[in-house]
């Protein structure tokens, strides 16, 4: 298997690419119920950090308004100008309430909030190309999680399709920071080792 992260993420992003619709739906509703079923305890009002999915990513807006279901505050990633920084964040209003940002990801409309507004979450979902079972994401390349994620002391989930978790070691940098905890469709929530 090879550890180059090009190839690796290149590869994966094909496989992603490749899913049926159905099996596309099955997980974006498998995601959206383990909403239901948080690894950590939190109360009406108490802040979660998500993100919107992309093109195939897991997730959909389904899993954010099963969080608002809850009573949660749904915090969400805005992309701030400039070359790779913190995210800033946005308070998810709904679906309607997404509007096209940098490189076309939908985004909070309204007031950004500072980077320093993720450490009110208590639970941090994040999205990746794969994850391995140490906790060690694989993303995009660009590191605005990373620089976003460093210092937090909130669990951090990394949200993968099923095929996304792999059994071996992804490579890994000093900079990267490790989620707690996976999120697969069939899998749940589950702790890393």
């Amino acid at each position: 298997m090879t550890t180059d992260k090009a190839a690796l993420r290149t590869r994966l992003l094909a496989a992603r690419d490749a899913m049926s619709p159905f099996v596309e739906s099955q997980a974006i509703g498998a995601l959206a119920e383990s909403m239901y079923a948080l690894p950590v305890d939190l109360t009406e009002g108490d802040t979660v950090a998500a993100y919107v999915a992309t093109s195939r990513e897991p997730g959909g807006t389904a899993m954010l308004d099963a969080l608002v279901d809850r009573g949660l505050r749904v915090l969400l990633p805005i992309v701030p100008e400039g070359g790779p920084q913190r995210l800033q964040w946005g308070v998810y209003g709904g679906e309607r309430a997404l509007e096209s940002g940098r490189w076309n990801l939908l985004e909070p409309q309204g007031l950004r909030l500072d980077p320093d507004t993720l450490v009110q979450a208590k639970l941090i979902l994040v999205p990746a190309v794969a994850v391995d079972r140490r906790g060690v994401r694989l993303g995009r390349g660009a590191g605005y999680y990373d620089r976003t994620l460093a210092g937090m002391s909130a669990p951090i989930v990394a949200v993968v399709h099923d095929t996304e978790l792999v059994d071996f070691d992804l490579p890994e940098e000093d900079t990267d920071v490790r989620a707690h905890w996976i999120l697969t469709p069939s899998g749940g929530f589950q702790p890393v080792r």
